[in-house]
């Protein structure tokens, strides 16, 4: 089974504008209101290739209760533990000119010391050996820098396995733990390290250097570049598919639900890379907020180039 930890879930609404512009009232062509928080994009995406998953995290409020209704009408279980306050909604509004895009977060409802403890155990309650675990997105407020590591060590003394997909602070501080894979982005791994990022070369080596921070493996995501994996000594590349970009918020979860289909399936961590790939480049070519379906998947895995670097 696969599952999905959102701490800091949202309800995304994005709008279509014909430009971006400042200082001026901009009109809607089209918008679109769908469950947000990396976890919750990721399950859609296993949703989309057939895959079960269940979402835990926390939800609060009218929010809340429409993102736990959206999700169980597309198929999806849900085991959320309620908090006080609302869940946060985010706003995109996306250029149809030129698919630019702004994006604004709202920070999310505040997590008491008894939240924590009751996510805790219940994970604690559903982890069993081979199951696979994907830890993504920010920290909400009151939320310790270091309860990921927390997480991961329940899940993986079970016999689990854990995907941490986030950045900042909450990567830094908990690689410590040894998740089996991290993905950031080629910003985020800059960010991490310090180390330059503006070659196949560098990023490998970048790679290198966050998995002796800890992780057993590491995805340097490269948006429709592709990414760079870091495993057992060795990188490789794996080149992205060239699409008609539509919309690119929400295709770096794609790419994790891809990767984890793939390794849940026994494949190598090579072959789930490219399954990854696949499926990030179906969700870019989508307008709005929509994953990419099983047929893209396997059309564009037939394109993906991976190189050994």
């Amino acid at each position: 089974m696969i599952f999905t930890v959102t701490l800091n879930p949202a309800v995304d609404r994005e709008m279509t504008v014909d430009a971006i512009s400042f200082d001026t009232v901009l009109r809607a062509t089209d918008w679109q209101v769908d469950c947000g928080g990396k976890g919750f994009n990721v399950a859609r995406m296993l949703k989309s290739l057939g895959i079960s998953s269940v979402a835990l995290g926390f939800a609060a409020g009218k929010s809340g209760e429409m993102l736990n209704d959206k999700l169980r009408s597309l198929d999806i279980e849900t085991d959320f533990i309620w908090v006080k306050g609302e869940t946060r909604t985010n706003v995109s509004i996306v250029s149809s000119e030129n698919g630019q895009y702004v994006k604004v977060n709202e920070p999310g409802p505040s997590i008491s010391d008894t939240d924590l403890a009751q996510l805790a155990q219940k994970i604690g309650d559903r982890a069993q050996a081979g199951d696979w675990w994907v830890l993504a997105g920010s920290l909400p407020p009151g939320v310790p820098p270091t309860y990921y590591s927390k997480l991961i060590t329940i899940i993986q003394a079970a016999g689990a396995k854990v995907f941490l997909d986030t950045s900042g602070e909450a990567l830094r501080q908990n690689c410590a733990a040894r998740p089996l894979l991290v993905k950031p982005n080629d910003e985020e791994a800059h960010e991490l390290t310090g180390l330059p990022v503006s070659t196949k070369a560098e990023i490998a080596s970048v790679g290198t250097a966050i998995s002796s921070m800890g992780p057993v493996s590491v995805i340097i995501s490269l948006g429709k570049e592709g990414a760079v994996l870091v495993n057992d000594g060795k990188a490789w590349m794996a080149v992205s598919p060239e699409i008609v970009a539509a919309n690119p918020i929400g295709a770096g979860d794609s790419m994790v639900a891809g990767v984890v289909w793939g390794l849940s399936q026994g494949d190598s961590m090579q072959d789930a890379l490219c399954k990854g790939i696949a499926c990030g480049a179906a969700t870019a070519s989508q307008k709005g907020t929509s994953v990419g379906s099983l047929e893209q998947v396997k059309q564009l895995l037939a394109e993906v180039q991976l190189e050994e670097i």
